[in-house]
């Protein structure tokens, strides 16, 4: 990339050969097409606990009072670090946070009662959103089966149903598997899944990292699904197609976010996939975190 080249003129990058998009964008449209620009409400900012796995592993307690020293009100969990959900919940009092969100994966086959025993846990931590957070792998590779797709549509409208009913907004989290063609037809995964599950039950918690390394503009997206993307991961893309700090790589977020009203936004989730996997340490996962807030707490759009 030549080093002239600004970051605000990058879209991203596709797939992981590295090679990264350019687009100038009119001043107006970075500022969502008027005259002052906006921000990102700073107790929308939330962090995936993923991203602190190893560090939470080391002391749940110390970690959590990282977190809000740094200013975060809200968290995503993706599990209980080995506590039950009450345990965990007087984790995040303690710390004077709340995991509005939580990662938990929906019983395959489906079995409701296994589901509903996830809600109850969803209503003891506080969350006001649970979502699924994978889908599209095989045992031998990415999924390519349209009617696989369509059988897991129907169990996520089984599982939106059963959240609604417990007060809670249930989502589905993207890689970038979901946006392979499949076989046979002119669709890709992702384009059965939001088809066939029904927009009042099922949300979308939009991987912006995933979404490009998929070849998809979010903004696109956004476009596509007005009102249905409630939540989004901050996760930035390196030029080697890999993870970098939220600001630190090639992902233009103020163009994205300049969109938030459109998509239906409510929480912005920074999140790194490998802080805490060799060669970088648990240390750098709090890092990640701190950066993270500090760049969508200054971002302007």
């Amino acid at each position: 990339m030549p080093p002239s080249l600004s970051r605000r003129h990058l879209l991203g990058a596709a797939a992981a050969a590295g090679a990264a998009g350019t687009l100038a964008v009119p001043a107006a449209a970075v500022a969502g097409g008027h005259g002052s620009l906006h921000r990102v409400p700073k107790d929308q900012i939330s962090v995936q606990l993923y991203t602190l796995r190893d560090q939470l592993g080391i002391n749940l307690e110390a970690s959590l009072a990282e977190l809000a020293a740094i200013g975060y009100t809200r968290v995503e969990h993706a599990g209980f670090v080995g506590r039950t959900a009450a345990q965990f919940r007087a984790a995040l009092d303690a710390a004077g946070l709340r995991a509005t969100s939580g990662h938990v994966g929906i019983p395959q086959p489906f079995d409701a009662a296994t589901w509903q025993r996830a809600l109850a846990d969803a209503a003891v931590v506080g969350n006001k959103f649970i979502v699924h957070p994978f889908f599209g792998q095989g045992a031998t590779g990415p999924i390519r089966d349209a009617n696989v797709y369509r059988a897991f549509a129907r169990d996520l409208n089984k599982a939106g149903e059963l959240a609604r009913r417990a007060g809670l907004s249930f989502g589905y989290h993207n890689h970038q598997a979901e946006f392979l063609r499949q076989d046979g037809t002119n669709l890709t995964g992702f384009d059965i899944l939001t088809r066939e599950t029904d927009p009042r039950l099922v949300h979308l918690e939009v991987d912006l990292f995933w979404a490009f390394r998929g070849a998809h503009d979010p903004v696109d997206l956004i476009a596509e699904h007005r009102g249905r993307i409630k939540q989004v991961h901050v996760k930035d893309l390196n030029v080697a197609g890999s993870f970098a700090d939220p600001g630190d790589g090639l992902i233009d977020f103020g163009r994205i976010f300049a969109r938030s009203r459109e998509a239906g936004l409510i929480e912005y989730i920074v999140e790194r996939d490998d802080a805490g996997t060799p060669p970088r340490t648990p240390a750098d996962a709090l890092v990640t975190a701190q950066r993270g807030y500090a760049y969508l707490a200054s971002l302007r759009f």
